[in-house]
């Protein structure tokens, strides 16, 4: 059976705890292959690797540096279907989502190619007599990224690429339902290196494993800041651990995340962009769109009816399907806990319009497939409306006027994204300005910013004051040095000017 190790120091590295997990493959429902876990000695020895690997890797100068990740993006680009295929085997979605998730992360690369420009710091010539100001941004060592099982590519780059640019070196510990696609980026990491000229032998680490390894991160004290997206029970136990042993900790939680359709929207557009939005990935997306409020009557049974009929003309399939919207969730029990939600959502009254239990695909019941699922009636008071059930369930929470429909999203313990659906650009303006969440679409069903602005959500989405990605993510990656500079006039007598016993001011 395949094993799948660690990457520490440039090379393999075999995990010594002698404990392992299964890696499933969710079209199947066949163990594929196996994964080590690492105990607390082997993420040391990939901190250490890392902290070796540092201060010439931050010695490095900025445009060398953006030159290894020019050419990692070349290489991922290059291994873009083998990587997807891969990506999908182990996950489940299908290919071409599984590209998407590449090409996502590979985005935030190409905002680490330009790492130059964004670490410049500020000037200020004359501040005071003879006094200059200026500020430089410098990397802070050794950083740590925990990820999870949906997104297995575009996660850790998203993490480790503006890390890495920067100037640190990067330990990462990915969800071990999927781990193959990160060790094999780890890899083509390697290969950018040479391919430019540079050893980045220790860069970049991976470490596999459960709670042992994600605790050994959380306690190790030489590293500095750690990054996470997952659940947000344990975000908040990431960020007030990390944040105890004296690390920078962004932690990304759960999502609820909310479609408001107001009844000037097109709905032709509308209902396609929340089908996309609430099944695609099987629902396994913190920004899938999992609500929809429809404001007014009408507006709410015009688009049930169009959805359910669009629902019908989904295909659920295996992930090499073409054809497919999409295909199994990661695990077996993955799919348990949806179905448990779903007879939750049934018992606490809401009506279930569409019940996708009970599908099967033909020639692979032993995958781990579930059909696409609608509810009607949901109240906020229920349950299944106020936790996330990260599958493919829509929920229609229907809204008598826009206020109550804004009120929804702004309550909800989540605060991820949210968007509108609606031609009134006045009412959108409003919209976005005063709904609590943190990234809103309008017109847009997955409002994830583009790499260059930054990711992050509010309340318990997030946990930490600093977001992902764009200049954000440089600041989270950096600390900020200011130096104040003097260069007095002299007659070349050395002579030393009188003491000053007060505070220097730039009068």
């Amino acid at each position: 059976m395949r094993r799948i190790e660690g990457f520490v120091g440039g090379a393999a590295a075999k995990a010594t705890s002698g404990r392992k997990g299964e890696v499933f493959n969710p079209n199947t429902g066949e163990v594929q292959a196996e994964v080590g876990f690492a105990s607390a000695a082997d993420v040391d020895a990939a901190v250490q690797a890392a902290v070796r690997a540092q201060p010439a890797w931050a010695a490095v100068n900025p445009q060398r540096r953006a030159r290894v990740m020019f050419e990692f993006k070349r290489l991922v680009e290059a291994n873009m279907n083998p990587l997807a295929e891969l990506l999908s085997s182990e996950h489940g979605k299908v290919v071409a989502d599984s590209r998407g998730d590449v090409q996502r992360g590979l985005e935030v690369i190409e905002f680490a190619c330009g790492i130059p420009h964004a670490l410049k710091g500020e000037y200020t010539e004359g501040a005071g007599p003879g006094i200059d100001v200026y500020s430089m941004r410098q990397p802070l060592g050794v950083g740590a990224g925990i990820t999870p099982f949906n997104f297995p590519a575009m996660i850790p780059m998203w993490m480790f690429g503006v890390a890495i640019a920067v100037g640190n070196t990067f330990v990462l510990k990915p969800s071990e339902k999927d781990p193959s696609v990160p060790v094999r980026l780890a890899e083509l990491f390697m290969e950018a290196g040479a391919a430019a000229g540079i050893d980045v032998a220790g860069v970049l680490n991976v470490v596999h494993g459960d709670k042992t390894a994600v605790d050994a991160i959380l306690h190790h004290p030489d590293i500095r800041a750690i990054s996470f997206v997952g659940s947000s029970d344990i975000a908040h136990y990431i960020y007030r651990t990390g944040a105890e042993h004296g690390k920078r900790v962004q932690a990304m939680g759960g999502a609820k995340n909310h479609g408001v359709v107001l009844p000037d929207a097109d709905m032709d557009q509308t209902v396609k962009d929340l089908i996309g939005a609430a099944y695609g990935s099987a629902g396994e997306r913190c920004m899938a769109l999992p609500v929809v409020v429809p404001v007014g009557k009408r507006t709410a049974d015009e688009l049930r009816e169009r959805l359910v009929a669009e629902i019908d003309t989904l295909k659920v399939g295996v992930s090499t399907d073409a054809q497919a919207q999409y295909g199994p969730v990661v695990t077996a029990a993955h799919r348990q806990r949806v179905k448990d939600y779903i007879q939750m959502g049934v018992d606490e009254g809401a009506e279930l319009v569409v019940d996708g239990r009970e599908f099967s695909l033909q020639g692979y019941e032993g995958g781990y497939f579930i059909g696409p699922s609608l509810f009607d009636g949901v109240k906020p008071g229920m349950k299944t409306y106020h936790e996330e059930i990260f599958g493919p369930v829509l929920q229609i929470v229907r809204a008598d006027t826009v206020e109550e429909a804004v009120a929804l999203p702004s309550s909800h313990q989540y605060g991820n994204g949210v968007a509108i659906f609606t031609r009134n650009g006045r009412a959108a303006r409003e919209f976005a300005s005063k709904v609590n969440v943190g990234m809103v679409g309008i017109n847009v069903p997955i409002p994830v910013p583009v790499a260059y602005h930054t990711f992050g959500g509010w309340k318990r989405s997030a946990f930490g004051d600093t977001n992902q990605h764009g200049m954000e993510g440089v600041k989270f990656w950096t600390k900020v040095k200011t130096v104040t500079a003097r260069w007095p006039e002299t007659d070349g007598a050395g002579g030393a000017a009188d003491a000053s016993f007060v505070i220097p001011t730039m009068r």
